[in-house]
């Protein structure tokens, strides 16, 4: 008898090890169809290549077997890198701009449900399952909005509903909400969080708001933060007024003018450095992007610059660049970002611009740091050890 039942727990523990969430092969009209074949809604992990926590969500969350059993029986499931392929059209047409995004999808190809970003096991069933309550679905709550609702749970449901698809109409709803709540009335932790991540500049109505609960944000943020933090969207703003979307120029000269107003002459000229690298980047214009970074960042030793900002240049130039000049001052600015806080991921990029630049006994040793770090940390590490296989 205790053989038998070792069997049997041996054969349920490698079934439950095996579940994970099953992703059909095809193309997106193969989906439709199957979709409406089987009366079930697709589920679309629209995701890229690139992106940690897309990564992170099919280690840790879709291969769950509470997970897999209920998406595997509720819907018709697909991943799709949004970067190539169809998924290029597929990012345009149901306006994916943020990594990992979940689209729940019907039969018409008309998006009913979305998410955004890394979800634990629970909260991942839960979108799922709100994504076939027909009072969760958007068009439903975007005729609830339109009608004027102010029910403050249900705002709140509608932001995270459209706070990456629709941030105007977030905003909007942002607003509905806010002006609900007495100036007396503390902001909870998630309301500050639709507060932060929906202003975009200080010519929002919401910058009106953190202005004015001052004395509230700065018993959680100094003071000298919290008035930095008002100067970065002031300077935000300044786009608005010197960018030009049809033509998609930028008056120098304006912008210089009005950050004037509003920070020393240095300063503004700082800034917009960063707003024409910023420009060039989206071009694709690698080689004015190389002569900015330079002229920017230097040797990347200024005690302003931060491991992030100096760790996410360093990559631009790696993947952009094959200037042997350029890419050794790439090295330098991956340097000083490991040096300021080391982490897998510019461990990883530091390693990858010295093999580029031919280092590769010091690309070697980076690389095995990084696979140390992301062992530590959880990391998807594939990348990096393919670049160590080739060293």
């Amino acid at each position: 008898m205790k053989q038998i039942f070792s069997a049997f727990a041996l054969l349920m523990a490698l079934t439950l090890f095996g579940q994970e969430i099953k992703f059909q092969d095809a193309n997106f009209q193969t989906l439709l169809a199957n979709a409406k074949k089987d009366n079930k809604l697709i589920f679309v992990d629209a995701y890229a290549s690139w992106c940690g926590p897309c990564k992170l969500m099919a280690k840790n969350v879709f291969t769950k077997p509470a997970v897999a059993d209920f998406y595997n029986t509720n819907f018709i499931n697909a991943k799709i890198d949004m970067e190539k392929g169809e998924g290029v059209a597929l990012a345009k047409k149901y306006d994916v701009k943020a990594y990992p995004t979940y689209l729940f999808i019907n039969s018409d190809g008309e998006v009913i449900y979305r998410g955004t970003g890394y979800y634990q096991e629970n909260d991942f069933i839960k979108i799922g399952k709100e994504s076939m309550d027909p009072t969760k679905q958007l068009s439903v709550l975007k005729k609830r909005f339109e009608s004027g609702e102010k029910n403050p749970e249900f705002l709140k449901s509608y932001i995270k509903a459209f706070a990456f698809s629709d941030p105007a109409s977030a905003q909007s709803a942002a607003e509905r909400l806010f002006a609900q709540k007495s100036p007396s009335e503390p902001l909870t932790p998630e309301e500050l969080g639709y507060l932060f991540a929906l202003t975009k500049d200080s010519n929002s109505p919401l910058f009106r708001i953190i202005e004015s609960r001052k004395a509230e944000l700065t018993k959680v943020i100094p003071e000298a933060q919290f008035d930095m933090m008002l100067n970065k969207y002031r300077e935000a703003s300044l786009m608005s007024v010197a960018y030009n979307k049809e033509t998609k120029m930028l008056d120098e000269q304006k912008y210089l003018s009005e950050a004037k107003k509003i920070m020393p002459e240095a300063q503004a000229k700082k800034e917009l450095l960063k707003v024409k690298m910023m420009l060039a980047k989206r071009d694709k214009d690698n080689a004015k992007l190389a002569k900015l970074a330079t002229e920017y960042y230097g040797d990347g030793t200024h005690v302003s610059f931060t491991s992030e900002e100096l760790n996410s240049i360093a990559w631009d130039i790696f993947e952009t660049s094959s200037d042997p000049a350029v890419l050794k001052t790439a090295v330098k600015w991956a340097e000083q970002s490991v040096k300021k806080e080391e982490s897998y991921y510019n461990t990883d990029t530091l390693a990858n611009l010295l093999y580029k630049t031919g280092d590769r006994k010091n690309a070697k040793i980076w690389a095995q740091r990084s696979i140390e770090l992301a062992k530590k940390s959880g990391e998807d590490y594939q990348s990096t050890q393919e670049l160590l296989d080739k060293l």
